[in-house]
């Protein structure tokens, strides 16, 4: 692939990065540029965008949940 056709590629997919990041953002998705390029990743490669919604709402809970148990041990000490 020729290094303009490269460019301009790298330049779209970073302007659809920007686009998307500023939806995720007024959606108050709270998902960082790297962790939504991932994200379009994954589903350009085939993964089913309501099941990658799905795990990312579980990850998110039990990660609040791993939070909330630390606050807690450290309240104990």
């Amino acid at each position: 692939m020729p290094s303009d056709e490269r460019s301009e590629k790298q330049a779209a997919a970073q302007q659809a990065v920007d686009i998307l990041h500023e939806i995720s953002t007024i959606l108050n998705c709270h998902l960082d540029r790297r962790t939504l390029s991932i994200c379009i990743s994954m589903i350009e490669n085939g993964v089913n965008p309501e099941a990658l919604a799905t795990v990312v709402k579980e990850l998110r809970k039990e990660g609040q949940e791993v939070q909330m148990q630390k606050l807690e041990a450290a309240r104990r000490r």
